[in-house]
């Protein structure tokens, strides 16, 4: 259990009190948590001191600690987590979210690149950026992996909207030099030198940190990929994020863009863009060879269900991807994807595990979308859990905050209970409070404060 020293704490901190929850390990896909893998005191406190974790525990242990006139902010119930992490998300696609009766590519042509091609437009995207920030903020994420557009000017104007908010994001400009319109194409070198420039201007840039971004490999020629991996090459630290094996046209499309390469995988391999700071989106339709290869190199698949049933692109296979050894992630990939809620994403996640003969606990989901996905991007030694020294960014959680919640709640009786009632009812409604680095971003605009839930019992079990 994390537990705070004797020693009184210092001037100048503050602390948030309710029930509170955030995961040190992996719990495993089993009905109860592995031992150790969490702490969960149900009346708490986070003590935070500039904007990082001080402590945590027992609320009754740590306020006689507390400096007289130390502000307490008291969340009258709410349920206060890690703030949500999406490892795939398109901040250009907002406005095409929930767009009809389309698959992969045809959805690309008749509504994606047409939107996307505004972003040349650096209003506009300055515009689309702040209220991309401002809605993730709403729905309880606080850091992710993002793509942009291939206009430079979206990468700054998404930088500058997560650096005026306190945000850690991680994002690029989307490489893509064929198979597009061309007020959306780059030019092979262009494309390395704008990557490049943006790179060095923004990553490690405060909380802010550059992902190499070929958009897939339909739209990049063998030039432009193998550019991507000098970059790749020369930034070790830089994560590297790109999209494959969501659809069976892409698939059969890239395998007559890359006749002599033996898989799609193989393609991203050949060209050096596979490694252990390397995202892949969706990862569908596989096999056990693509697997073996995941697992070798590390590459991580950032698992995107309410895309992939929304545009009918398939169902990921996670309970084998596991077994593989390969370290899986939780995405919304708006605006293929319907939602930024990681609630809205879990549910989703759990319907596409159960057609498969498979479940998702709630453990192993509220685990992939706090410290499971931090650590898919390297940052959990920032963000994803409550140990001290992380950033302060939190969500505080309702568990009454519509009436089929508020229904379920009060048959509730252990924590498992009310985390699986968040994960399959639980969308923007339950999100009452979004801090970064300690510091409230959102609030809930009807004003209301999170009611004091049914007491549950502290057994984690369900």
């Amino acid at each position: 259990m994390t537990r705070t020293t004797h020693t009184a704490f210092p001037a100048g901190c503050e602390a948030h009190r309710g029930a509170l929850l955030h995961f040190l390990d992996d719990p495993d896909n089993e009905p109860d948590p592995r031992d150790g893998s969490l702490d969960y005191f149900g009346d708490g406190l986070l003590v935070v001191l500039n904007g990082q974790v001080l402590a945590t525990g027992p609320a009754e242990d740590l306020l006689p600690q507390l400096p007289a006139g130390t502000p307490v902010t008291d969340w009258q119930g709410g349920l206060i987590l890690p703030g949500f992490i999406d490892t795939h998300v398109h901040m250009p696609q907002l406005g095409v979210m929930a767009s009809y009766g389309a698959q992969l590519l045809d959805w690309l042509q008749t509504y994606t690149f047409p939107h996307e091609a505004r972003f040349s437009d650096g209003d506009w995207a300055r515009a689309e950026a702040q209220r991309f920030t401002d809605l993730l903020l709403a729905h309880g994420t606080t850091s992710g992996l993002v793509f942009c557009t291939s206009h430079p000017a979206s990468v700054d104007a998404l930088f500058e909207a997560a650096e005026s908010r306190g945000m850690g994001l991680t994002a690029g400009k989307v490489m893509m030099d064929r198979n597009a319109p061309d007020n959306l194409t780059d030019t092979t070198q262009g494309s390395y030198d704008d990557s490049l420039a943006l790179l060095q201007k923004w990553h490690g840039h405060g909380r802010q940190r550059y992902a190499i971004t070929p958009r897939f490999a339909a739209t990049s020629t063998p030039e432009q990929l193998t550019l991507a991996g000098r970059l790749a090459a020369d930034h070790p630290d830089v994560m590297v994020q790109t999209h494959w094996a969501e659809n069976t046209g892409e698939i059969q499309w890239i395998s007559e863009l890359f006749p002599e390469r033996h898989s799609y995988l193989d393609v991203y391999d050949h060209y050096g863009l596979l490694g252990n700071r390397t995202v892949l989106a969706h990862g569908i339709h596989i096999d056990g060879r693509d697997r073996q290869r995941l697992a070798e190199t590390d590459a991580r698949i950032a698992f995107c269900p309410t895309s992939n049933t929304f545009l009918g692109s398939g169902l990921f296979d996670f309970r084998t991807a596991r077994e593989a050894g390969i370290t899986v992630g939780l995405a919304s990939d708006v605006g293929g994807g319907t939602s930024l809620s990681m609630l809205a994403t879990m549910a989703e996640a759990y319907k596409v595990c159960r057609l498969r003969g498979q479940t998702l606990t709630p453990w192993q989901a509220f685990y992939l979308a706090t410290l499971g996905n931090a650590r898919v991007l390297h940052q959990a030694e920032q963000t994803g859990s409550f140990r001290p020294g992380r950033h302060a960014d939190f969500v505080v959680l309702d568990q009454n905050a519509s009436p089929a919640l508020n229904m379920k709640q009060a048959h509730s009786h252990t924590l498992a209970d009310t985390l699986f009632n968040l994960m399959i009812l639980g969308d923007d409604r339950a999100i009452a409070a979004t801090a970064v680095a300690g510091e409230v971003r959102y609030c809930r605009p009807d004003g209301a404060t999170v009611t004091a839930p049914t007491p549950v019992s502290p057994t984690q079990g369900a």
